[in-house]
């Protein structure tokens, strides 16, 4: 509503400061320094529009725009996993290293991500980042990387088996996350799917009768996500490899792996490992690079180098090829130290108890939480399973530990800054440990200790 003006006296509105001047201000250069001059610009009018509509006095305008500006170019906000899920697909699955770190920092500049220094000519995108991912599963005759796990399933069902049939069975026929569902993927290539077996049960006579001069390739789908239980019966990678038909046809066997573990792990014994695959006689293997590799979202394929080849030469290879920020991330994860999701998978049950009794003593001894406090708001230390996610080793349960707190701190906790992630059981919340970096223990506590002293935390 425009302001009434009183006779006599100026417009209020002609002491709203000019752009030029408020964009000057020490104040709004130094909030705005890792902002675009456009953003600045469009807050500056927000605020300028607001003194002139009367909402806000005209020597207010610099605070209000300083308040306005966004606190970083990205609208992505840091979090602190305390869910106990480390491979949590809502927090961008696998946190990267350190190392990982710095080569994006490097690759976000001029580099010779396809050029050769010495020649001056040309040169094998990402070599060293392939180099590294061929040393680190030996069994490999070739290796590529594309920018997710089923961009790597489609490249291999497209090159090998468009216009013919990709055998799988009926059992697994999976999902593979927010309505993406492996019927569809394989249709999208071209390809046709020849089903075989049942939803339990599938036998190496399913496979033998299936496989024809029409067959593309043989595909097998781990179904990280789930269990099949009870009356049940699937056919491994070793016996396909040994049929006769395979063989004959020259029919390759794929397999889809999922997870991304490149090596066994006696953690999880019931997850296959590409160099296992291969060994067993896999033709080509798929993978993810973000799951259990603990890398940047990629998607692997290693096999036969001829068949690798094949998929390099393939056009639709350049549509889904990684960029260097993810080229120079997946070498350092390759050849760096352990990973954060390696370090939370393996983190002791004996270690989180400690540091979870620490932090539980801390909000004891604070008073807070502590005595004269309702019982309901007592900080608790209770086992509590973890969980390694991103549809890996479903099932499976990490033991652990976590310190219970009153269900409205979950939400109150998100909202902090910085923002800690729980997960909530039976009416409480959970402050899991296992995907917290030690060193950020204390950030935990003072986000905790913050929570608590509001009135209504929830």
């Amino acid at each position: 509503m425009r302001q009434p003006k009183t006779a006599g006296m100026p417009d209020p509105r002609r002491s709203v400061p000019r752009t030029d001047t408020v964009l000057a201000d020490p104040r709004i250069v130094a909030a705005g320094a890792n902002l675009s001059p456009a953003v600045v610009k469009a807050t500056v009018r927000v605020a300028q529009a607001r003194a002139r509509s009367g909402q806000i006095a005209p020597d207010a305008v610099v605070g209000e725009a300083v308040a306005g500006l966004p606190q970083a170019a990205t609208s992505l906000r840091q979090v602190l996993n305390a869910t106990g899920v480390v491979l949590h697909t809502n927090l961008g699955r696998a946190p990267l290293s350190a190392s990982a770190l710095e080569a994006m920092v490097t690759a976000a500049a001029y580099v010779d991500v396809e050029f050769d220094v010495e020649t001056g000519a040309r040169a094998r995108r990402g070599r060293g980042t392939l180099a590294a991912l061929r040393a680190a599963v030996p069994a490999a005759g070739d290796v590529l990387a594309v920018n997710n796990g089923a961009a790597a399933l489609v490249l291999a069902t497209t090159a090998l088996a468009a216009g013919r049939e990709v055998v799988v069975s009926r059992g697994e026929m999976v999902e593979i996350g927010d309505g993406f569902r492996l019927p569809d993927l394989i249709a999208s290539t071209g390809a046709r799917l020849r089903e075989v077996g049942t939803t339990n049960r599938t036998c190496l006579r399913d496979y033998a009768d299936a496989i024809g001069p029409d067959t593309g390739c043989v595909l097998k789908v781990h179904p990280s996500n789930f269990r099949v239980e009870g009356f049940t019966s699937e056919v491994s990678v070793a016996e396909l490899a040994g049929l006769p038909g395979l063989t004959g046809l020259g029919v390759p066997i794929v397999v889809d792996i999922g997870s991304g573990l490149l090596a066994p792990d006696p953690l999880l014994p019931q997850e296959p490992d590409a160099a296992t695959t291969l060994a067993d006689g896999a033709d080509l293997v798929t993978c993810s690079g973000d799951k259990l590799l603990g890398g940047p979202q990629a998607g692997l394929l290693l096999g036969r180098a001829e068949l690798v080849e094949r998929l390099r030469r393939h056009p639709l290879a350049r549509a889904v090829r990684i960029d260097k920020l993810t080229i120079a991330a997946l070498e350092a994860t390759l050849r760096g130290p352990l990973t954060p999701t390696c370090v939370a998978l393996h983190v002791s049950a004996a270690s989180l108890r400690a540091r979870c009794d620490h932090l539980c003593a801390e909000l004891l001894s604070d008073g807070v939480l502590g005595p004269g406090q309702a019982a309901s708001l007592a900080p608790e230390v209770v086992p509590s399973p973890g969980a390694v996610g991103g549809g890996g080793a479903p099932g499976l349960e990490l033991a652990g530990w976590a310190v219970t707190l009153p269900q409205a701190f979950a939400v109150a906790l998100r909202r902090h800054d910085p923002c800690v992630v729980c997960r909530v059981e039976r009416g409480r919340t959970f402050v899991d440990l296992r995907c917290i970096p030690e060193s950020a223990d204390d950030a935990v506590l003072e986000a905790i200790r913050s929570v608590a002293l509001q009135r209504d935390p929830g």
